[in-house]
């Protein structure tokens, strides 16, 4: 793996990313298929292609708040929409001509990436490896609510199942999740734009 590419369970029209939320958030996203009031538009949201990164950030699905993880499956046109008008949460000399220019462009861009080191199931991190994050605001958030969702999932059984699998020393009994993530292929301008280690041609 390069340090900074985006790995993630995608086909030829879908990407997911995974999301974790208290009961009150995630069960009436699911009865809805979208994400429904007490979910806030006003608030940044983070999505995170990575199944592992997910674990550690919820503590598989043990922390206050993200008691539930859902498996958002959004449409490609729409992930790479969101690159497309984001600009990385850290000021980069060589990315940016200057430090106000980045300024004026995290105030501007209703896309924020993160890239923060990669993890493996049992949350140890791998060196040399991150993972992206992607926050969403504004009207990229309301492009992700009311037209990139495609389907949602409770994956909750799942990281439970898991966690208690490695707590324990046991052998998972169904392929871990991140066994299914690939490199996604993205263009150069994406590539550049999010600071990606490489550039690759990006496929229908």
């Amino acid at each position: 793996m390069q340090e900074r590419e985006i790995r993630a369970i995608y086909d030829d029209s879908i990407i997911r990313v995974y999301q974790a939320y208290s009961p009150a958030i995630a069960k009436p996203a699911l009865e809805a298929g979208r994400f429904v009031p007490p979910f806030k538009l006003s608030r940044m949201t983070w999505i995170k292609p990575s199944f592992c990164w997910m674990m550690y950030r919820s503590g598989y699905a043990s922390k206050p708040g993200q008691e539930m993880v859902l498996g958002i499956d959004i449409t490609r046109e729409g992930f790479e929409w969101a690159l497309e008008h984001s600009v990385v949460s850290t000021f980069k000399e060589h990315l940016h001509d200057n430090h106000n220019d980045w300024k004026q462009g995290i105030s501007n861009s209703p896309v924020r990436i993160q890239w923060d080191p990669e993890r493996d199931p049992s949350l140890k991190k791998i060196e040399g490896v991150r993972s992206i994050q992607i926050g969403l605001t504004g009207k990229a958030i309301e492009h992700y609510v009311n037209e990139w969702i495609v389907g949602i999932e409770d994956v909750t059984p799942v990281v439970r199942s898991s966690n208690k699998v490695i707590t324990s020393g046991g052998i998972i009994s169904q392929p871990f999740p991140n066994t299914s993530e690939r490199v996604y292929p993205i263009n150069s301008m994406i590539s550049e734009i999010i600071h990606a280690s490489a550039t690759k041609p990006s496929v229908s």
